[in-house]
């Protein structure tokens, strides 16, 4: 059968993607600039997309825009219109929240979700540095670990931020979130980047004032294989990574009811996030991170062209 040319894309730079090979480079801005060159790599090597992928310079056309601004030699290059877009209009504030809490720490393969996490932060910080957008960090649990300010000169920091992250203490999500609303003035991008060990009414209690706030909110939801899954097959003690409390589990028992609370837990999150406005996506730790890479350019190219 044949493959769709939107998989054969992404899937051309999925050698640089897989987390299991990222997991074995040493240098957080190499593998950065391995995974985001491995991806733009898959992105001009398929017809599907109808992006510029120098779309920090350039937007598409659309009607009312004034045609002395549509740079012709690109038209030439690819037959679509595109409108030219000047240093003000391109430079945004790019902020990442990396959730560190302690069930972030949990890995059932070779990369954890913080790991994970991690990747993913690197690759989206260092693609929009790239943009010349100012790029800023965040690493919390149940409160602020470290906060790196948005700047254009603040790549080597965030990096060496993300390097040391360690998930060693409990988590809440509201306390930490409700502290950087007050503190991103300036509207911009917010991706988000935690497993939510939370109520779904505890997690849009502290997201949605982010989106209140006029920032475009963007959220991935980061879970290990295992945890949606639940494979495991004889009775054990189970911890819970936040309390660490151990609770005895005979799992044939109770694999179907979990799998159900888990489904329920997923499909609550992802309408109301939806419903706020945010853009959500699921991943799983053991798959390439270019669904997350294809989901945030999507979505960074409708805000742009909702603004």
């Amino acid at each position: 059968m044949a493959t769709p040319a939107r998989a054969r894309g992404s899937r051309s730079g999925a050698r640089f993607l897989d987390p299991a090979v990222l997991a074995r480079i040493d240098n957080l801005e190499l593998l950065a600039r391995t995974v985001v060159d491995g991806f733009l790599s898959g992105l001009h090597r398929s017809p599907y997309l109808g992006f510029s992928l120098d779309f920090a310079e350039h937007r598409p056309y659309m009607p009312g825009d004034d045609i002395r601004r549509i740079d012709w030699s690109l038209y030439g290059r690819t037959d679509r219109h595109y409108i030219k877009l000047f240093e003000a209009e391109t430079n945004a504030n790019f902020v990442v929240l990396l959730d560190v809490s302690r069930s972030m720490s949990y890995g059932s393969h070779d990369v954890s979700k913080l790991d994970y996490g991690r990747f993913l932060a690197a690759a989206l910080l260092f693609f929009s540095n790239r943009q010349r957008d100012r790029v800023g960090l965040v690493t919390f649990d149940h409160d602020i670990v470290e906060y790196v300010p948005p700047s254009m000169k603040h790549m080597d920091t965030v990096l060496h931020v993300l390097d040391r992250a360690e998930a060693a203490r409990e988590g809440a999500l509201r306390p930490p979130l409700m502290t950087i609303t007050e503190r991103l003035s300036r509207k911009g991008i917010v991706v988000l980047i935690s497993d939510f060990y939370e109520e779904p009414d505890a997690v849009m209690e502290a997201v949605v004032p982010l989106r209140s706030r006029g920032h475009d909110v963007i959220v991935f939801h980061v879970l290990d294989p295992a945890e949606l899954e639940f494979p495991f097959q004889d009775a054990s003690g189970f911890e819970d990574m936040e309390s660490g409390e151990q609770i005895p589990v005979i799992p044939a028992k109770l694999r179907e009811e979990y799998l159900a609370l888990l489904r329920a837990h997923l499909h609550e999150l992802e309408d109301r996030f939806t419903a706020s406005g945010v853009d959500y996506q699921l991943l799983d730790t053991s798959k390439p991170l270019d669904l997350a890479l294809f989901r945030y350019l999507s979505a960074r190219e409708r805000l742009s062209r909702v603004r």
